[in-house]
């Protein structure tokens, strides 16, 4: 198969865009460092705390804001038992992940000066009990990254090294600011891509398909009072497993001020829902392509190969998705024990 040229060079713009933001960051952050006497490791975890606001809501968006959610978002919009309703579940639900969190845990934990999210344990529970969940939470974190039998591998080998350089030459200041890069990239992309989908002569008009739709299940979802209490289930063990992962508490405690903190987390709350509206519409095109049509097998039930032949783009297997789906599945229990116990160790101190 003949490279894509184009594509290639796109890429390679992003990655090198992307490590030289790290590596300036990287500088940034040892400047910092020398001005103000910080520890090693405060400059590498929390960039002295000093992320102001307009970085830091960047970087608190960039937590659930990336390829998992683009596609599953598409995913989910496809897939008849689900569509808008749980989507807006999903989103509704992380959204109020950051707002509990702006609200009850940025200024406890700031007050205790925490490095990590782990510290309260360790202050309430002792070293052994601290050390157990820290395993606990990197076992969480090594889970949702797990990616088996997938074709892009040298894709994934590249972004792996690439977050890696960036990360151990600047740590959370080179985090902060490539977000800043990747999720306005991201942002501009979505916009983009978005006519180019809805015009495509095999899509019908998406509002004609939203109640009723004779090529594929209404976009809407199934709604089913008897699926009430699932959908609560699912809203809390998102918005509250939410609060047991460690880079959402790094960039609370990174902020600047507690102020800042809680600006970081109630903005980003909605932003979260910015970015939703591509991803329903991009779903909603996929939900009403005309398969009778359209190059896409009509037996293929593959919503990835479905969304990327409508951009004239290489077929791109979902099996990136079902795994990540899968790991969250299982480390779903883990975040919410993470989270009792971080409440029970912040807001029950001895």
């Amino acid at each position: 198969m003949a490279v894509n040229v184009p594509g290639a060079v796109v890429m390679a713009v992003f990655y090198l865009l992307v490590l030289g933001t790290g590596v300036w960051a990287s500088f940034k952050s040892r400047r910092e460092q020398k001005k103000s006497a910080a520890t090693g490791m405060e400059m590498a975890l929390l960039g002295n705390r000093g992320i102001g606001w307009l970085v830091g809501i960047f970087t608190m968006t960039a937590t659930w804001v990336g390829g998992g959610l683009i596609v599953g978002t598409v995913e989910m919009m496809y897939t008849p038992s689900m569509g808008l309703i749980w989507t807006l579940i999903m989103f509704t639900a992380y959204s109020t992940g950051f707002i509990v969190g702006g609200l009850f845990f940025a200024k406890p934990m700031r007050d205790m000066k925490c490095v990590t999210m782990m510290d309260p344990f360790h202050l309430k529970y002792g070293k052994i009990a601290a050390a157990g969940l820290s395993l606990l939470s990197l076992m969480v974190d090594v889970t949702w990254s797990v990616v088996l039998d997938v074709s892009f591998s040298v894709c994934i080998w590249i972004s792996a090294a690439v977050a890696v350089v960036y990360t151990l030459l600047g740590g959370l200041y080179s985090v902060a600011y490539t977000d800043v890069i990747q999720l306005v990239l991201i942002f501009i992309s979505l916009v983009v891509c978005v006519p180019f989908v809805m015009m495509n002569p095999h899509t019908v008009n998406i509002s004609q398909t939203l109640l009723n739709n004779s090529l594929h299940s209404p976009w809407i979802g199934t709604p089913d009072v008897r699926k009430t209490w699932l959908l609560i289930d699912e809203f809390c063990s998102l918005a509250l497993g939410s609060l047991g992962y460690q880079a959402i508490h790094q960039r609370i405690l990174s902020s600047s001020s507690t102020a800042t903190a809680k600006l970081t987390c109630f903005v980003a709350a909605f932003i979260l829902f910015v970015f939703m509206i591509p991803l329903v519409l991009l779903g909603a095109a996929v939900s009403s392509t005309d398969s009778r049509t359209s190059p896409i097998p009509t037996t293929s039930s593959d919503v990835s190969i479905r969304f990327e032949t409508l951009r004239q783009h290489k077929d791109c297997s979902d099996r990136v998705l079902n795994n990540l789906l899968r790991a969250e599945d299982s480390g779903s229990p883990s975040l919410l024990i993470l989270l009792h116990l971080l409440s029970d160790a912040v807001f029950h101190q001895d």
